[in-house]
């Protein structure tokens, strides 16, 4: 069988770093994307299931990094996407942050990112944290003062997406789909995430595509706390001419220019999430609007 040379942009398989700490009620981490694994990536991306209060909370995240971050905690009930399943509070530049929602937080690089605790739980979920690499992802006048007086953090916090990615209505997914990030949420962040869910076959396939001006990065990941690798499902996402299939969680990084799509969903056995990245890109319209090429 012929192997796709675009399978050098896919992660099937997870990696899992030796030596993290063992922490009860949270899985170790799944990374789904770095250099390590696709070299022109920048961004880096892990997925970690919670199955019950952490414990120690104090390991669950670092205090201070020298890059721009992005932690999108999930949901994974498919009738209440926005129910997160737990509460979560933490520190965001010293300022204390709850919520019981499916929420993301931006942490700019050099801001305290710390006492991340869950405070109840009642059913699994996801956190996915980003880190968004070398290149220029938030633009703000407070960039590079430290922690300057006066800033709410609480403004880098969604709680509640926008609904304004796709059609009104596709049976079997989500439409419109979650706005979990963006420069209209969040101002002066370049990059655009929205997640969406897939109850069932959809009814329509998503079409081919392009984007000229921006790299693209697709997760999909099912939603069984028991086999955190598998996509609770099959189907095909095209890139270039090849037609790629998948049965397990995986992740596509889509360079600029490169077509990419359709993709076919050919079964599902329980829910899966589909999350997209654009990076650089702060608005849906800057990354999305006419790159469909080939609507039906």
């Amino acid at each position: 069988m012929t192997i796709s040379k675009y399978e050098r942009l896919v992660v099937r398989r997870p990696l899992r770093p030796a030596g993290s700490p063992d922490i009860k009620g949270l899985t170790p981490p799944m990374v789904y994307l770095s250099k390590e694994q696709v070299p022109e990536a920048e961004v880096s991306i892990e997925l970690r299931w919670v199955h019950g209060v952490p414990e120690p909370a104090s390991e669950v995240a670092e205090q201070i990094s020298d890059r721009d971050r992005i932690l999108l905690f999930m949901g994974t009930d498919g009738a209440k996407p926005q129910v997160l399943g737990g509460t979560v509070g933490l520190r965001l530049g010293g300022q204390p942050i709850v919520f019981n929602t499916t929420t993301s937080v931006f942490v700019p690089k050099g801001v305290p990112c710390d006492s991340v605790e869950w405070k109840d739980f009642q059913r699994p979920h996801l956190l996915m944290s980003m880190v968004l690499g070398d290149r220029d992802s938030y633009e703000s006048p407070d960039r590079g003062s430290g922690n300057p007086d006066g800033v709410d953090y609480e403004s880098f916090v969604i709680r509640s997406p926008m609904r304004e990615a796709g059609p009104d209505r596709v049976d079997g997914r989500q439409n419109p789909t979650m706005t979990y990030m963006s420069g209209n949420q969040v101002v002066g962040v370049k990059h655009y995430i929205e997640v969406g869910w897939i109850w069932d076959v959809p009814s329509r396939r998503i079409p081919k595509m392009r984007h000229d001006n921006y790299e693209e990065i697709v997760l999909h990941v099912g939603t069984d706390p028991d086999a955190p690798e598998d996509l609770c499902g099959s189907m095909q996402f095209g890139m270039g001419d090849d037609l790629l299939e998948f049965d397990t969680n995986y992740c596509v990084f889509i360079p600029r220019s490169l077509d990419h799509g359709p993709l076919i969903w050919n079964e599902m056995r329980k829910p899966m999430l589909e999350i997209a990245m654009m990076l650089g890109a702060g608005t849906w319209a800057e990354g999305w609007e006419g790159s469909f090429f080939d609507e039906e």
